[in-house]
């Protein structure tokens, strides 16, 4: 997977005191920063969204960066990129989508470039008041593995669009205007005492699973039966909605290692525990299929390039 090829080349020349979550934990200020690209025919196409509905997704998919954190977003900036015949209701509209997702961060400024395709660029800054800052690197032996909502639901709504089929279903929403788990984030953060991990799904929920097994050595199993899914992703796509689940991307649910007294508490979905690492098994899901199914890389989830 070439991107995390030229992350690990990155992080040979800078170091990689900061690299490795989705935001930067700055400590010494007391925030957290995000910043993620969308590009035309890569991320979105306008064949399939509008301008409204694209600046909404791009201010949530770093809201998402922020609320796997663990931080309160606070402040954006917005870099866009425009082809020359690009006009002005493109851009009134994309605000106005980019402005209600906000809902209470602060749109500070940005940057207007011209393009031969429409880029967008944002950075957010959160706060960390009063709350416990997480990393992928942190699951413990012991904890329980968590998640928000269901998985699975906007790769079913992509392949709607692509399809030209079912435009009105439940899936193509999640897809066009996903929602970041701000409160699911919000309720562990403020409450929680023990180190955990945290990571959204935007590339997958087996990549974010993946990840965090990686980062922190650990084993994550998995009971495939407690992963939440929408009923419309099956009916619809029967053969493959179990893929769907766990290699579909732009989810933006959160999954988080937590006590599991602290899951019980707080109403979390526990689908699985941390274990002791188990050699080229980061991640073991169990009643797949009425078998287990061992994921040891990437090759299936997202991949930009």
């Amino acid at each position: 997977m070439r991107e995390n090829d030229f992350i690990e080349t990155i992080k040979n020349i800078i170091g990689d005191k900061y690299i490795g979550d989705d935001c930067a934990f700055l400590k010494d200020l007391g925030i957290v920063v995000s910043q993620d690209s969308l590009v035309e025919y890569v991320h979105f196409s306008l064949e399939y969204t509008t301008p409204y509905k694209l600046g909404y997704k791009s201010a949530m998919v770093n809201i998402s960066d922020i609320s796997a954190s663990g931080g309160e977003g606070k402040y954006m900036t917005v870099a866009l990129s425009l082809p020359k015949n690009t006009e002005n209701d493109f851009v009134e509209e994309f605000y106005k989508g980019l402005k209600d997702a906000c809902q209470g961060i602060e749109i500070i400024g940005g940057d207007i470039t011209g393009s031969d395709k429409i880029m967008i660029s944002v950075t957010i800054i959160g706060t960390t008041n009063g709350r416990k800052i997480s990393s992928r690197a942190n699951a413990k032996e012991g904890q329980v593995v968590v998640t928000s909502g269901v998985h699975g639901s906007s790769a079913g709504g992509l392949k709607l669009l692509q399809e030209n089929k079912n435009l009105s279903s439940n899936l193509v929403e999640r897809h066009l205007m996903p929602k970041a788990q701000v409160e699911f984030s919000e309720k562990i953060s403020k409450n929680i005492k023990e180190d955990y991990a945290m990571m959204d799904s935007s590339d997958g929920l087996a990549d974010a699973l993946f990840k965090i097994a990686k980062s922190s050595d650990k084993t994550l199993v998995i009971d495939f039966k407690k992963i939440l899914f929408d009923k419309e992703l099956k009916e619809i796509f029967p053969d493959d909605y179990k893929n769907l689940m766990l290699y579909g991307g732009e989810d933006y649910q959160i999954i988080a290692t937590v006590p599991e007294d602290f899951a019980k508490t707080y109403g979390l979905n526990i689908i699985g525990r941390v274990e002791t690492k188990i050699e080229n098994t980061p991640v073991k899901i169990i009643n797949y299929n009425n078998d287990e199914l061992i994921i040891d890389n990437l090759e299936k989830c997202f991949n930009h390039f």
